[in-house]
């Protein structure tokens, strides 16, 4: 669809305050290290990254989720009341039913009639929640919607970790070095009509 009436009012983060380095995730795989005869400084020298972010051991995906909608929508003038629809697009949930969207959407205190829905696509789930969302702006069906995602990589990179000094092999590095890369963080993402005070870039795709 060509959209021409949705508008990108404003975008919201939230970052953990652990950092994770890189030097400390090959402190973990040590042992490998010297198998393999690897030099320390490899992680961040193939993938580019220094550090990444971890949330606490019971962070909840929704509350920070939410969190970052309420700093996305702080920069708008849309009141809440207004918000058609919200969308949950990250890989990690805390739930499959009901829908994560659903805890944001309480968070958040939307309406009763607002539409709530995860979209799972891996790495494109909020890049599809964008184009729903707009689909609904454009069609006159909503004035405003938000799409909301947060990930986190502690689990995983631990998992990983262990199975790669486990396997201990160059093989097996090669082909999980790419889990290294995650890390942690939750969006919000505003999008509307343009009919209120303040109109940001408009979607033309």
């Amino acid at each position: 669809m060509k959209f021409t009436r949705v508008f990108l009012e404003a975008i919201g983060y939230e970052l953990p305050q652990h950092i994770v380095t890189s030097s400390w995730i090959e402190e973990q795989l040590a042992p490998l290290y010297r198998k393999l005869h690897l030099q320390p400084g490899q992680l961040e020298a193939l993938t580019g990254i220094r550090e990444r972010r971890w949330w606490g051991h019971h962070h909840i995906n929704a509350v920070e989720a939410a969190k970052a909608a309420k700093k996305a929508l702080a920069e708008t003038d849309i009141p809440v009341e207004d918000i058609g629809a919200v969308v949950y697009g990250g890989v990690c949930r805390d739930n499959y039913e009901p829908a994560t969207a659903c805890h944001v959407a309480a968070e958040l205190k939307v309406r009763a009639e607002t539409a709530i829905c995860d979209v799972s696509n891996a790495c494109l789930g909020a890049m599809n929640g964008i184009i729903d969302i707009a689909n609904r702006i454009e069609l006159g069906q909503i004035k405003a919607g938000i799409v909301v995602a947060c990930e986190t990589a502690r689990d995983i990179t631990q998992i990983m970790i262990q199975r790669m000094l486990e396997e201990g092999t160059m093989e097996f590095f090669k082909q999980a070095l790419a889990t290294m890369t995650g890390g942690s963080g939750a969006c919000g993402i505003v999008l509307s009509d343009g009919s209120y005070g303040h109109k940001g870039p408009r979607l033309a795709c």
